[in-house]
C-alpha cells in the first residue's frame, strides 16, 4: 500500500490514514484477504442453492477459482499492480469452475484490462478497474440475466465511480463499494423472481460481496476468521475453531481407488474433525478436513486405496502468524492446489473431428466410450471441471477439429472459455445434462465436417427431456411444487416437478411430466448407491405402467442423483 508521498508501505499492516494508492504487493494482500474470507463462507454461499438438490456448489466453484488465481501470485514479489492482476487473471481464468467461477474469471479479466500498465492504482483508476470488470463479464455470457452476480459486479463499480469523484481515500471507496454490494445482494430476490420464490439471495452474488468485504476488513485489521459464536449461530464451524489441542492441522489429500463409496468416505471424515470437504466418485476423491491428528484421516484413506497429493498445513501456526500480521502470509502453493480431476483418454481419434465429453460416473463414461469419444474429462456437480481440464482433453485429442460436450448447464461457461483459449479448432455444443449429450453423440459422424457435426448434434438435442431423482436438501416451495427436506425429489430439465416419500410415485410423476407415455424408450441410468438389483425392480414395475413403451436400465454410477432418466 502507498500514501500519497511516493513509498510503498508494508503488505501486512494498512496505513491508518488515508491510502491513496494500491500497488503489486497490497494488490497481492487484498487478493489473499478476499481468498480468506470467501474461505470462511464457502458452505454458506453453497448453502443459497435455488433447488434443493445435495449438489450446490457456488461457493466451492468461486473458491477454487480464487486459490487457483492466488496461486499464480503467492510468491510474486512484484510491486507492479498491473503486472501481479494479470498473474492473478490467469490463474483465475485456467482455474476458472462452473459459471459462477468463469464470470469471476472474466471479472479479474477485465479489471486487469482497466489497470493495464499501472504501478500502483488509485481511486479513480480503480474505478475505471471495475467498470472494466463488469462490462468484460457482461460481454462473457449470451444472455446477461439481472439478479445475478453479473448484476452486483455493476453496481459495485457503478458506486466505485460515484466514490471516486468524492474521495481519493481507497479505504473509504472500499467501504462504499462493499456497502453497495451488500444492498445489491439483497436485492437479487426482486429482480429474479426464482430467487425469491426459493427465499434465497444470489449465491454468486453474494460469494463476489464475501471478497470485497474480505479485502476491506484487511483494509481495517479486522479478523479474517469468523468467531466461533457466529459460526454455530450460522449452523457452520469455523475453519480456524481451536479445541484442547490448539487449532490443529489442515489435510488435504486425494484418494483413488475402485469402487469407492463417496457417501461413506464422507461420512466417515466428517467424523473425524471438522470443515469436511469430501467430492469425487468411485475413483477418484478430493478430501479437505481439519483435524487434531492428521494421522486419523491419513491412516483411514491408505485403507481404502491409494492416496496421493497429500498437504498437511499446521494451522495453530498459521493462526498465530495470522496474528502478528492481521493476514496470512505467502501460503506454500502446493496448499493453493485446486483438485484437478484427471482426464481419461478412451480412444484416438481416426477421424477429422473429435469429441471431449464431461461426464461423472464410470458406468456414463463406458456408455459415452461405447459411442466413440476420444477423450472424457470425470466431472458434474460438485466435481465441475476447470477450464485448463477440458483444455488438457482437447490438447490430448489426436484431431485438429474437437468437438466439446459439457453435458452440465454450470460447465458450458467453462467449455466455451475454453474455446477462446485453444490452439484446435474447437467447438461446443451446449449439452446440458447426460440425455442430451447422449442424443448429441448417437448422430456423430467423425468423418463429416465440423460444421456439419456442429448442426447435427445441436438438432439431435433439441426435445430432449431429462428427469432426475434425488432428495431434497431443505424444505421449499418453487412454482407451486412443494418439498420437504428429506423428501425424494424428480426434476425435469432442471425444475422441480415433483416430491414425495415414494421413490417409485416419484419417478412415475417424473416421467409423466416427461411425457414418456408419448415416446418408445425409457432409460434409465442408476447411480453410485443404488443397488443393481433395486434398479431392474424399478424397470419392472415401470415396464407394467408403461406397457407400449420399452424400458432400458444402464448402470451409470453417478454421484448425487439415485436416477437419471431419459425418454425418446
Amino acid at each position: 500500500m502507498t500514501t500519497s508521498l511516493p513509498t510503498t508501505l508494508s503488505r501486512q499492516v494498512p496505513p491508518a490514514g488515508p491510502i491513496q494508492a494500491c500497488d503489486g504487493q497490497g494488490l497481492k494482500a487484498l487478493t489473499a484477504a478476499g481468498l480468506a474470507w470467501l474461505e470462511q463462507h464457502q458452505q454458506v454461499v453453497n448453502a443459497l442453492n435455488v433447488f434443493p438438490v445435495p449438489d450446490g456448489d457456488t461457493g466451492t466453484n468461486m473458491l477454487l477459482t480464487m486459490r487457483a488465481a492466488y496461486k499464480e501470485i503467492a510468491h510474486s514479489a512484484d510491486h507492479s499492480a498491473s503486472t501481479v492482476i494479470h498473474q492473478f487473471a490467469h490463474g483465475a481464468l485456467m482455474g476458472a469452475r462452473g459459471n459462477s467461477g468463469v464470470i469471476l474469471s472474466q471479472l479479474w479479466r477485465g479489471f486487469a484490462r482497466g489497470i493495464d500498465g499501472v504501478v500502483a492504482f488509485n481511486a479513480p483508476e480503480m474505478a475505471t478497474g471495475l467498470r472494466e470488470a463488469s462490462d468484460t463479464a457482461y460481454k462473457g455470457v449470451v444472455k446477461p440475466v439481472e439478479g445475478t452476480i453479473l448484476t452486483v459486479a455493476r453496481e459495485m463499480a457503478e458506486e466505485a465511480a460515484q466514490a471516486a469523484a468524492e474521495t481519493g481515500d481507497l479505504r473509504e471507496m472500499f467501504e462504499r463499494v462493499v456497502a453497495r454490494s451488500r444492498v445489491s445482494v439483497a436485492n437479487t430476490p426482486r429482480l429474479l423472481p426464482i430467487l425469491r420464490e426459493a427465499g434465497v439471495v444470489d449465491s454468486g452474488g453474494q460469494g463476489l460481496a464475501y471478497i470485497f468485504e474480505g479485502m476491506l476488513r484487511f483494509l481495517r485489521g479486522e479478523a479474517l476468521e469468523i468467531p466461533t459464536a457466529l459460526a454455530e449461530e450460522a449452523g457452520l464451524q469455523s475453519t480456524l475453531a481451536p479445541g484442547e489441542a490448539g487449532y490443529g492441522y489442515d489435510v488435504q489429500f486425494i484418494l483413488k481407488g475402485h469402487n469407492l463409496d463417496v457417501p461413506t468416505v464422507r461420512a466417515d471424515i466428517d467424523a473425524m474433525g471438522d470443515s469436511t470437504l469430501v467430492v469425487g466418485d468411485t475413483n477418484t476423491i478430493k478430501v479437505h478436513v481439519h483435524v487434531h491428528d492428521p494421522g486419523v484421516p491419513l491412516s483411514y484413506a491408505i485403507k481404502q486405496g491409494i492416496v496421493c497429493d497429500v498437504v498437511v498445513e499446521n494451522m495453530q501456526e498459521q493462526y498465530q502468524q495470522f496474528v502478528m500480521n492481521r493476514l496470512p502470509g505467502p501460503q506454500d502453493a502446493a496448499s493453493l492446489r485446486a483438485p484437478a480431476p484427471p482426464t481419461i483418454r478412451v480412444a484416438a481419434s481416426t477421424g477429422k473431428v473429435g469429441s471431449v465429453i464431461v461426464a461423472s460416473g464410470d458406468g456414463l463414461a463406458r456408455v459415452f466410450a461405447s459411442l466413440g469419444v476420444a477423450a472424457i474429462v470425470p466431472g458434474g456437480q460438485t466435481m465441475n471441471p476447470a477450464t485448463e481440464d477440458i483444455l488438457r482433453a482437447t490438447e490430448s485429442v489426436t484431431a485438429e477439429q474437437v468437438i466439446v460436450l459439457p453435458n452440465n448447464k454450470n460447465i458450458v461457461l467453462t467449455a466455451q472459455q475454453a474455446r477462446e483459449l485453444s490452439h484446435k479448432q474447437l467447438a461446443v455444443v451446449p449439452t446440458q445434462n447426460i440425455p442430451q449429450g447422449i442424443a448429441a453423440m448417437l448422430a456423430f459422424n467423425p468423418e463429416a465436417s465440423l460444421g456439419d457435426n456442429v448442426a447435427r448434434m445441436q438438432a439431435a438435442i433439441q426435445g430432449v427431456m431429462c428427469g432426475e431423482i434425488t432428495t431434497a436438501t431443505r424444505t421449499v416451495e418453487i412454482e407451486g411444487v412443494a418439498a420437504s427436506a428429506g423428501q425424494i425429489i424428480g426434476l425435469v430439465n432442471d425444475e422441480l416437478v415433483t416430491a414425495g416419500e415414494d421413490l417409485y410415485t416419484v419417478v412415475v410423476a417424473t416421467l409423466e411430466h416427461m411425457r414418456a407415455s408419448q415416446g418408445e424408450i425409457i432409460t434409465l441410468y442408476y447411480g453410485e448407491n443404488v443397488p443393481p438389483d433395486d434398479a431392474e425392480t424399478l424397470a419392472g414395475r415401470l415396464r407394467a405402467r408403461f406397457s407400449q413403451q420399452q424400458v432400458e436400465v444402464v448402470e451409470g454410477q453417478q454421484p448425487h442423483y439415485f436416477y437419471i432418466l431419459s425418454t425418446e
